[in-house]
């Protein structure tokens, strides 16, 4: 449990440096990071994709929509519906700039044999799916 509240207060302290900066937090850049490989998801989908309640992700899209990084636009195929995609600036924030969670993620990672990295990702995902349900 100790080792849980240490990555996650080391998460959130890496978060407001990145906030610090280049002007977005860790989660921002997440999501920017994620709407860069794949264009046109909607915030239904991307809320999906990062297990997060909609609700959640709302807050985040609205800062990324205010300082102009996340446009929303109607869906070509469904006018009803909205896609998300990367402004210029967006694209710009997209790219992998030092330090970043990824980079240091990709670092733990490239020091582990796959079988490690196998048992630890089986580990993380019976942690989430307890936590889910709990």
């Amino acid at each position: 449990m100790r080792l849980l509240w240490a990555l996650v207060h080391e998460l959130q302290s890496m978060s407001k440096r990145t906030n610090t900066r280049i002007g977005v937090t860790g989660p921002q850049r997440l999501v920017i990071r994620i709407l860069g490989r794949r264009p046109g998801l909607s915030a239904g989908e991307l809320a999906e994709l990062l297990r997060l309640h909609p609700s959640t992700l709302t807050g985040v899209l609205r800062r990324l929509e205010a300082r102009k990084f996340v446009t929303r636009a109607a869906a070509p195929s469904d006018g009803r519906r909205a896609v998300l995609h990367l402004t210029a600036a967006g694209k710009r924030l997209d790219r992998a700039s030092q330090p970043t969670v990824e980079a240091a993620v990709g670092t733990a990672l490239g020091s582990l044999d796959a079988r490690t990295i196998t048992a630890a990702s089986r580990t993380l995902a019976a942690l989430i799916e307890a936590l889910h349900t709990h």
